[in-house]
Formats: structure tokens, sequence, C-alpha cells
């Protein structure tokens, strides 16, 4: 029932990750999957949550955020997880 192991879900993009989880999802809503597959099924859609979550979480530490001087007015960039905004 599940196509790929944990391991290969780590080279999976965020995207692919994420088709990867609705489906899942959709299989699990659907009912018609017996119990022993439904556990297996919730497992792999745990790992994608989590690869999907750790991806979405470094995307954010590259976003980089506007820098605003006195006026209001941009003065520049620094990355979102400086520890000196």
């Amino acid at each position: 029932m599940v196509e790929t192991a944990a391991s290969d879900i780590a080279g999976l993009t965020f995207e692919d990750a994420l088709r990867a989880l609705e489906d899942v999802v959709r299989k699990l809503e659907s009912g018609e999957v017996p119990l022993d597959d439904s556990i297996t099924l919730y497992e792999r859609g745990e790992h994608l949550r989590k690869h999907c979550q750790a991806r979405l979480d470094a995307a954010q530490l590259r976003i980089e955020r506007i820098v605003a001087g006195p006026d209001g007015n941009a003065t520049g960039t620094q990355p979102f997880d400086d520890p000196g905004r």
C-alpha cells in the first residue's frame, strides 16, 4: 500500500511531498482502506507532514525581511533569521 519508504521521502520536493500527503489523506478519508493499511498510510502521512514542515521551515530561514529607516522608507534587507533585528 505504501508506495515509497520513509527514507525516500527525504528526496521529495515540497510540492511532491504535499501531493503525496494529499493522496494519503484522500485514501484515509475514503474509509475504504483496511485497518492495517490505514495505519501504514497514517505513518507515511506523518513522515510526509514532517518533511513538508521541515521544507517550509528551511524556506522561512531564507526569507529576507525589509528593514525600514526612521522615515519609514526601505533602507535595505537583512536575513529573516538575523538575531540582531
